[in-house]
């Protein structure tokens, strides 16, 4: 895959120049989810509104059933964002809307936060051939977790410690065993892990994350600590097909990637990750000494900005957007150009 940096806006060689309007990036209103082992944070540092007592993720930019997002302004004010992309398929670009078995009106991806007071379950996700089969042709999930912030003794599990068998593996889970096996890798403030599909795996307590992943819900617990809901019953649960779907070999310690900043005038970026289903950079914006920041997506995608911290404003053509920490803005394919000013970091995500 190729992409254009962001203020390229280069026409293909050979291609004639469209004579039409641009798309308009437009901020996304997220949907939130109140899983037991949520926290304040993304009320109390993000100002989420909603009326969840506590939130543990809050989907910023999602088309998937279980929880769409919806446009916060402009001529689809209050649309759900997989009505506009039906109605607007230009939207997602002649490659962002040419992924292989994406229906209309879909996304490839699902960006969200994660504010984990306690553990995550031990839990794996399917590959996208074992969903395909097992989950009526739903997508796996492949994700990639940027860490926003870490309590001091805050871990992740990654893997496993050596190769084992699906029996003792089950064993183990039945009778609370299982720790035993699991890679724990400590973490730290701005550290990125790409978790792919197969890999047995658990966010730890402390943890405040941006993560982006394959547009998929799908979620095998494998031990959930023998924890009970808000009804007095133990979470369900799917220890048989997580041992189908995960990889049982050992684990490799999960390095950290090579990360090069790339200066230009107002903005530095570099590369945080990237496989078949996505890529993502981080961007850091500062206008002190410069007036203006450009940026635009080319005809070939969508881009979807996240906003990580600090404030700022976007412009467009006769629109301002304030930008705050938290902040999600959808830019179409074949976008208008930009203008952003202030102090940010973005997540860069590009399909």
């Amino acid at each position: 895959m190729t992409f254009a940096e962001p203020d390229a806006g280069r026409e293909p060689i050979g291609t004639e120049i469209k004579k039409m309007e641009k798309n308009k990036p437009f901020l996304c209103k997220p949907v939130g989810k109140d899983y037991l082992w949520g926290g304040k944070r993304l009320q109390e540092d993000m100002v989420k509104e909603t009326a969840l007592s506590h939130l543990a993720e809050s989907w910023e930019c999602s088309t998937h059933p279980d929880g769409i997002s919806r446009v916060a302004g402009g001529a689809h004010q209050g649309m759900e964002l997989s009505e506009v992309l039906k109605k607007h398929p230009e939207y997602l670009g002649s490659h962002g809307g040419g992924i292989s078995g994406i229906p209309a009106g879909q996304l490839p991806v699902l960006v969200k936060f994660i504010d984990a007071k306690q553990d995550l379950s031990v839990q794996v996700h399917p590959t996208d051939a074992y969903a395909k089969e097992h989950e009526r042709g739903q997508q796996g999930k492949t994700e990639l977790w940027y860490m926003m912030d870490a309590a001091k003794d805050a871990g992740i599990v990654y893997g496993l410690k050596r190769k084992a068998e699906k029996e003792e593996l089950q064993r183990a889970a039945q009778e609370g065993e299982l720790d035993r096996y699991l890679r724990k890798v400590p973490v730290k403030k701005d550290q990125v892990f790409l978790i792919k599909a197969g890999t047995i795996h658990a966010v730890g307590a402390g943890c405040l994350i941006a993560e982006i992943q394959e547009n998929s819900n799908l979620t095998y617990r494998l031990y959930d600590y023998d924890r009970k809901d808000r009804n007095g019953q133990k979470r369900q649960l799917h220890i048989k097909k997580a041992l189908d779907a995960a990889d049982l070999t050992q684990s490799e310690e999960p390095g950290q990637p090579l990360r090069v900043l790339r200066y230009e005038p107002g903005c530095a970026r570099e590369l945080l990750g990237r496989c078949r289903y996505f890529e993502v950079h981080r961007m850091l914006v500062n206008t002190e000494r410069r007036q203006i920041v450009t940026f635009r997506a080319d005809e070939w995608s969508f881009r979807i900005l996240l906003c990580m911290e600090g404030c700022g404003t976007v412009t467009f053509e006769d629109t301002m957007l304030e930008i705050y920490r938290g902040d999600c803005i959808f830019v179409p394919a074949d976008s208008v150009r930009m203008r952003i000013h202030g102090k940010l970091q973005f997540l860069d995500v590009r399909c």
